[in-house]
């Protein structure tokens, strides 16, 4: 098991070395810069800022520089947010990113997984086209336009529920932003547990353990979920990282300090370290969520093998 990891984690180092470099030249051809703005400073200004910054050198120079500092687990300062780190930066906004995709996350799961099986156990009935039919409202409809929905109806037209704004975390400001990540996935996972579960339903251990005489619930539960939870591991994987990024537009949208936010307003500035750092900051997190679905793959089924 170690090795396998160990493996993995090697294995992901040219990867991730890729994606640093290419988002560091496309960053580079991208029109204008980071000190571009209205108010053009004097020449000397912005000839000492690109010096300090070491954008005055040549390209190659610079990716060179960057790789050493980023071997030492710095990703440089913000062009954007002055006297301010890009690690510090992703400290003060991913946990407030990785709270809000958690339990856009948790509430998913929660809703999905129960109407996936419960569509799959009256297949082809109307509650099964009824389930599938709002799934995939939920899929077609964007988050993007969900978020301000549910803030013009219970925020301003309700005033049920704060319409933005953090609050320092409390629920009352998360709910709305939770349930507007969380729509798309509940369809998504309600759709995948569905299609896995009347497969699993349809397996010769199945058929033996109902004419075995088990009850109903029995064969769901003990025979017939954990074989079924094996694709919906394999999406939860690149999803839960999916949902902390595509919480992007959420936190525009409610004003949240989350590191999607940051993100946004980096790439307008021409912020190139914060973009970089937060590239990197998620193809990392991609690795990671990645290798733990392998090794739940192995808990859930106990016929796979890791072999170093």
């Amino acid at each position: 098991m170690v090795s396998f990891v160990l493996k993995r984690l090697l294995q992901a180092v040219p990867t991730l070395l890729l994606v640093i470099t290419l988002s560091f030249f496309l960053m580079r051809l991208a029109p204008g810069g980071p000190f571009d703005s209205e108010i053009q400073a004097p020449p000397e200004i912005e000839a000492n800022l690109k010096a300090a910054y070491h954008l005055d050198r040549p390209l190659l120079t610079q990716y060179v520089l960057y790789l050493g500092n980023l071997a030492r687990g710095d990703l440089g300062p913000s062009f954007k947010y002055r006297d301010r780190s890009v690690n510090d930066l992703i400290a003060t906004g991913f946990p407030v990113s990785l709270r809000l995709g958690a339990w856009a996350m948790a509430v998913a799961l929660l809703a999905g997984v129960p109407l996936g099986i419960w569509a799959a156990l009256r297949h082809n009935r109307a509650t099964d086209h009824a389930v599938m039919g709002v799934a995939l409202a939920g899929i077609a409809v964007p988050n993007f336009v969900v978020a301000p929905v549910l803030a013009l109806v219970f925020g301003v037209t309700l005033a049920w529920l704060p319409a933005g704004g953090w609050g320092d975390g409390h629920w009352r400001y998360m709910l709305l932003p939770v349930l507007a990540l969380a729509f798309p996935q509940v369809a998504y996972i309600a759709r995948l547990m569905r299609a896995s579960m009347i497969e699993a339903l349809a397996s010769p251990h199945i058929r033996t353990a109902r004419a075995k005489g088990l009850a109903p619930a029995e064969v769901v539960l003990r025979h017939a979920l954990r074989p079924a939870l094996l694709p919906l591991v394999s999406y939860l994987g690149p999803a839960m990282v999916g949902i902390v990024t595509g919480s992007v537009v959420i936190e525009q949208i409610f004003g949240l300090p989350g590191i999607g936010r940051y993100f946004v307003q980096a790439a307008l500035s021409r912020d190139y370290t914060l973009v970089l750092g937060v590239v990197i900051f998620y193809g990392v997190l991609i690795v990671l969520f990645n290798l733990l679905v392998d090794l739940l793959y192995g808990w859930l089924n106990p016929r796979i093998r890791y072999e170093g």
